[in-house]
């Protein structure tokens, strides 16, 4: 058990948006917060140009 605190994001595919926000938050929080995403209909791979456009 862990004292950190633990945000997940969702997002359907978890292919953009939940991924997006994990890793700024994983960035900025320096290893205080355990950080992950998912999806309620997981797509295998993330989706191309999600980045450029944000």
């Amino acid at each position: 058990m862990t004292d950190k605190p633990s945000v997940l994001f969702v997002c359907v595919h978890n292919a953009g948006r939940s991924q997006m926000a994990a890793a700024l938050l994983a960035h900025h929080a320096h290893g205080a917060v355990e950080v992950r995403s998912a999806g309620s209909e997981p797509t295998p791979s993330a989706m191309f140009g999600c980045v450029p456009r944000h």
